[in-house]
């Protein structure tokens, strides 16, 4: 017993001091790895140190400049390019342009019941107003502005951005290309110059600048999305379109406005967008200033656009034309179709040519085929370069107007005639009136007196389109018509206003 007892102690005490050396190895283990973790911690601490301060010294001057983010020449990065400069330039030179229209409410009317209870007026008039922008393109007070922002309009003004409000009176309208010009009596006025939007890129920065929902003077900023856009107007007899698409944001009020380049200059009227509500969702659609120019020239030297026709039939070209028509390339726009006697069939130009430039301006597309043309009035000369077969050509076309002539059209004194029971005096409607209301007939009422019409509630401009469901297409017609009653006849006329509101109006004689 004594034997195994001592045993049990030695191993006891053996025990002991083996369990105190391995406590006295994982101390010593401990006390070393947190001293390595330590030296370790303090050598990435130290070199962080050195990285921050080096992360925080200026660059050497040699280092490259920021990539710029947009392909406009002279433009400065996406991040840092300034556009204070462009918005003061133009806030001043874009207008806000308020329009005021009477119409007269379409009420039903019964002509049994004036036989009966006599003549009542049934045609209240009421107010339509409207509201839009426009540009300053002089000091002296000329405004350019869109054709549907003061069209059938019997007053418009103009709100300067400093608050003054003028009365304009219109220069002239071409609703081809929804450009109309417009005029104040004011001089040294704030006005913006023309820029090229045929040197606009896809990608530059422009403004939108305009009134939308009457908040005047706002600014949008955006980038060219796309050029020679078309089927933008819609309803039009011979349309013009080649537009510039941006993604400034455009809403109702900006129509008219102005679209600049970070230089502050005119590139184009802002003119419409595309939307399923009616608001901005995306994408609007300006008219390029070298478009404008040309209008606004026209109007102000001779009362009516000098419209140019190359006298061709022409359609863009796509992958599978190009395969069936054996076309080696995807460029320019192909000639499908010749006026006999017109400017290309003069010029030598034959059909299955492929046009490629106008002037020195490559033409890829239908839109910025016309865009070109134009630029020009009926007998300019214009080199057109295209591909017949595999050969270029370069040939020398003169310019017609749609009658085959290059005869310069002015405005013509409009022929009015009146019949004065009626106190009025009426012209026939033009065909792009006919063509805009979707009428085949109809004479306008152009001036109106104290009369039956005017009592009746019928406006100027109003299109009489009928009397007694009977056609009027002319003069002659509503003479005709209005002389075979007797004193004392009921009248049933029928027509239409220029905002396509149509109405019926019954009055006796």
């Amino acid at each position: 017993m004594l034997k195994t007892k001592s045993f049990d102690n030695n191993f006891l005490n053996f025990t002991l001091e083996r369990n105190k050396i391995n406590n006295m190895k994982r101390l010593v283990s401990t006390v070393i790895v947190a001293s390595l973790g330590g030296l370790v911690a303090l050598t990435a601490n130290e070199l962080i140190k050195k990285q921050i301060h080096k992360s925080a010294s200026p660059a050497p001057l040699s280092a490259p400049s920021a990539v710029s983010l947009t392909n406009y020449n002279g433009a400065l990065s996406g991040v840092n390019t300034d556009f204070t400069n462009a918005a003061e330039k133009s806030l001043n030179a874009v207008v806000h342009i308020k329009t005021v229209a009477e119409r007269a409410n379409n009420l039903s009317y019964d002509p049994f019941a004036e036989w009966f209870f006599g003549h009542k007026n049934n045609q209240q008039p009421y107010t339509q107003q409207g509201s839009g922008s426009g540009v300053i393109i002089s000091n002296d007070g000329y405004i350019v502005t869109n054709n549907h922002v003061i069209q059938g309009a019997d007053k418009i003004e103009v709100v300067l951005n400093d608050k003054r409000s003028f009365i304009a009176e219109v220069v002239g309208t071409d609703s081809n290309t929804d450009v109309a010009l417009i005029k104040i009596q004011e001089k040294d006025l704030p006005f913006l110059n023309y820029g090229n939007s045929d040197m606009v890129k896809i990608g530059e920065w422009v403004l939108a600048v305009g009134n939308p929902f009457n908040l005047n003077s706002t600014v949008t900023a955006g980038i060219i999305s796309a050029k020679g856009r078309s089927n933008i107007l819609a309803g039009k007899t011979n349309p013009v379109e080649s537009f510039l698409q941006t993604d400034a944001a455009v809403n109702p009020g900006n129509s008219g406005g102005a679209l600049v380049n970070t230089n502050g200059e005119l590139v184009g009227i802002n003119t419409a967008i595309a939307s399923n509500n009616g608001t901005y969702q995306g994408y609007s659609f300006a008219i390029p200033v070298n478009i404008v120019k040309k209008i606004v020239s026209d109007l102000s030297e001779f009362g009516a656009v000098q419209r140019a026709y190359l006298g061709v039939s022409i359609r863009d070209i796509d992958a599978k034309f190009a395969e069936d028509a054996n076309l080696k390339s995807l460029k320019g726009v192909y000639v499908n179709g010749l006026t006999n006697g017109g400017s290309a069939d003069e010029a030598g130009i034959e059909i299955g040519d492929v046009i490629t430039k106008i002037q020195e301006t490559p033409v890829s597309s239908v839109s910025e085929l016309m865009e070109q043309i134009s630029k020009y009035r009926p007998g300019d000369k214009v080199n057109v370069t295209l591909m017949r077969n595999t050969k270029e050509l370069s040939l020398t076309s003169t310019l017609k107007s749609l009658e085959n002539t290059t005869a310069i059209v002015r405005k013509a004194e409009v022929k009015r005639t009146s019949i004065a029971a009626l106190g009025a005096a009426f012209e026939e409607a033009n065909s792009d009136e006919l063509a805009r209301l979707k009428i085949q007939n109809g004479v306008k009422v152009a001036k109106l007196s104290d009369g039956r019409l005017y009592r009746a509630g019928i406006k100027e401009g109003f299109i009489i389109t009928s009397i007694d469901k009977k056609k009027v297409s002319s003069f002659s017609d509503l003479e005709k018509l209005l002389n075979a009653k007797n004193s004392g006849d009921g009248v049933l006329i029928e027509g239409i206003y220029p905002n396509g509101m149509r109405a019926y109006v019954g009055f006796g004689m």
